[in-house]
């Protein structure tokens, strides 16, 4: 029995740090191939903080949400039960007390691997790392960023900065190219997030958190959506066309461009922002693999 509820009680953790949402942590094996296959290992410490610091902050984000009942409104009773069970604060398999000691945790273990990594690295580094640290473990707590209309930045700017970082860590250098890529990768979980916050529009409005969804007409908010997704496209078209990347940047590019223009159909066009959602995940996969297969074949030499 006692097994039996340790297991439960772990499982229950690990949904609370979402540890089925990897999709940051692309920026990895991104960041990994940008330099060349160098530095493994510290890509590999690297992780391990970031692991540790995204768990901390969606840890937190869970624990203000439960507190203020956004949570409650945006995953009801009638909510799928599978959906339901990412949030354990909500189902009761943890308490607040427990949520926040677990979150402390992480963000000193994670922080302390990143700073301990950044002071061997150029000072720009180890500033955004700890721009990163900071901003994500108050993203819904201390400050609460993501109430207080920072949230979009804060969706494409951490993950913009963990590739930069990334790459900051094993070689110090950026080159266009390199921030091109990382733009392209924080603008996935943005382009994620902006459809998740159309769809708990209402429940964040109630609580407060000023999200663009929030704010901004339907109309204003759907121009927002399809500018961020134009602006993507753009930034692929422009880094073939002014040499940033090879020649060929754009072709290798264009299956993620095609998801990306499908989900805006969906969630623009059709209004099913939920399913919109799900292709929002699928094209920021499509775009990591599409941007890892131009620099194995030698595009970021």
């Amino acid at each position: 029995m006692t097994t039996a509820l340790d297991r439960a009680t772990l499982g229950a953790y690990a949904r609370l740090a979402k540890l089925d949402v990897w999709d940051y942590y692309l920026a990895l094996p991104l960041a990994w191939t940008l330099v060349g296959g160098r530095g493994t290992g510290t890509l590999l410490l690297f992780g391990v903080g970031t692991v540790l610091v995204v768990a901390a902050s969606v840890a937190l984000d869970d624990v203000t949400g439960h507190r203020d009942g956004s949570d409650a409104a945006n995953y009801g009773p009638d909510a799928p039960a599978r959906r339901l069970a990412r949030k354990p604060l909500l189902t009761g398999e943890l308490t607040d007390a427990q949520a926040i000691r677990f979150a402390c945790g992480c963000a000193l273990a994670g922080g302390a691997v990143w700073l301990l990594l950044g002071l061997a690295a150029p000072l720009w580094t180890f500033v955004l790392l700890l721009v990163c640290l900071l901003s994500s473990v108050q993203y819904s707590w201390g400050l609460r960023i993501s109430y207080r209309g920072g949230q979009e930045v804060f969706l494409a700017g951490f993950g913009t900065g963990l590739v930069l970082c990334g790459v900051g860590l094993v070689t110090g250098e950026l080159t266009p190219l390199v921030v091109v890529e990382a733009v392209l990768f924080g603008l996935g979980p943005l382009l994620f997030g902006v459809y998740s916050n159309t769809a708990d529009a209402a429940g964040d409005a109630a609580v407060g958190r000023r999200t663009v969804a929030v704010l901004a007409s339907p109309a204003g908010n759907r121009a927002f959506i399809t500018g961020l997704s134009l602006a993507e496209v753009a930034l692929v078209v422009f880094a073939a066309g002014l040499g940033v990347g090879p020649w060929w940047f754009a072709l290798a590019l264009l299956p993620a461009v095609a998801v990306r223009v499908a989900q805006l159909r969906r969630g623009v066009g059709l209004g099913d922002v939920l399913r919109a959602r799900k292709l929002g995940l699928l094209a920021h996969r499509v775009t990591v693999v599409s941007l890892i297969a131009v620099n194995l074949l030698g595009g970021a030499a």
